[in-house]
């Protein structure tokens, strides 16, 4: 009976790791269709440049706080997603651990450490921002 349990719950939890692993990615990959552009957008976007705050900016014109930001705003997305797919793996990990502390312990850790991540993350992020805000580098 313990090992059915256990392959009913190993069949769901992978099922459902495969589809949210999937929407992620279709989230991340999936081009933003629904925003509507003005004409001043596309020409700006087409000359390589960037719409920002109602005005093209041009690629030569972008500052080293512009650019960090921009970084840090896609490295802070890269981090939020990669770290709930591991509290996900967590959590299944320590449903299917069966009742072994070994793997009890291993699950915790990984949620633990997934959530360290975070946090690390977030704070990263808030000192990048108040560098660039303090000293005017945008």
């Amino acid at each position: 009976m313990k090992n059915y349990l256990r392959d009913i719950l190993s069949y769901y939890a992978s099922g459902l790791l495969i589809i949210s692993c999937l929407s992620a990615g279709l989230l991340v990959l999936s081009p933003n269709i629904a925003r509507a552009q003005t004409p001043e957008q596309s020409i700006c976007e087409g000359s390589n440049g960037t719409w920002t705050g109602g005005k093209c900016v041009s690629a030569s014109k972008r500052t080293i706080g512009g650019t960090l930001k921009a970084l840090s705003n896609g490295l802070i997305f890269l981090v939020g997603a990669i770290s709930v797919i591991m509290v996900i793996i967590g959590g299944l990990r320590y449903t299917l651990s069966g009742g072994d502390q070994a793997g009890i312990n291993s699950a915790k850790n990984t949620i633990i450490y997934s959530l360290v991540g975070v946090v690390v993350s977030f704070v990263s992020y808030a000192i990048v921002n108040f560098v660039i805000t303090t000293f005017k580098i945008v």
